[in-house]
């Protein structure tokens, strides 16, 4: 967010911008906002020893995320708030500020996320589609615990649009961007050996209460 006009970037003062979907995964000057400050905290990140997997443009202007992978919870958790703290220090450099709130600009537009790829042994090596449906209903009827540690606001994001389900509904499917769980498509192919996707989580969300509450989920499937 600009400091100054407090919109997102691409935002003209008075007015919107373009539809979103067209800065998604963009490039070039005409769509494309903020690139050298993300590009920027990837190599803060990277220098830091995080474990960063990449970054991409999202759907509304402005909008970006970065990816981080570790193995195990409690570091996932702590790479997660390291990252930010560096966002934000690299924020002053530039006059912006980062908006965590899962819907930082009401109507039209995509809310804001963190998506959390999880896995452990049986996900990584089943190769049962049953399996992974059994785990994926596990979630079902605790949705209203995992919702209780997702993030503040996350009601405006979770309405059934914008790419997200109900945060009334609990639903799950294979590449289904829709879903409260998708699976990957990448993990089918696999024959079902791989992870599974949350999309519930807000981009405000405290990544070791999310964790928790998905391990605490997952572990009694067996």
């Amino acid at each position: 967010m600009d400091s100054k006009t407090q919109l997102p970037l691409g935002f003209p003062v008075g007015g919107y911008p373009g539809p979103q979907g067209m800065y998604y995964c963009s490039v070039g000057g005409k769509n494309t906002f903020g690139r050298d400050f993300v590009e920027e905290h990837a190599d803060l990140c990277i220098d830091a020893g995080l474990n960063f997997e990449g970054i991409n443009q999202e759907v509304a202007s402005g909008q970006w995320e970065f990816q981080l992978f570790a193995k195990g919870a409690k570091k996932a958790g702590d790479e997660i708030w390291i990252a930010r703290y560096l966002l934000d220090r690299l924020t002053e450099k530039f006059g912006w500020y980062i908006e965590y709130h899962p819907k930082p600009i009401k109507g039209d537009w995509n809310g804001s996320g963190m998506h959390a790829n999880f896995s452990n042994t049986i996900l990584r090596e089943c190769g049962s589609a049953d399996k992974y449906a059994e785990i994926c209903e596990a979630f079902r009827p605790v949705t209203k615990e995992h919702i209780a540690v997702y993030g503040e606001f996350n009601d405006q994001r979770l309405t059934g649009d914008h790419e997200t389900a109900s945060i009334t509904d609990f639903s799950w499917g294979v590449s289904d961007r829709g879903a409260s769980i998708r699976i990957p498509i990448i993990a089918v192919e696999k024959g079902y050996k791989g992870w599974l996707e949350d999309r519930r989580p807000s981009s405000n969300g405290d990544p070791y209460k999310i964790a928790a509450r998905i391990i605490k989920t997952v572990k009694p499937v067996k």
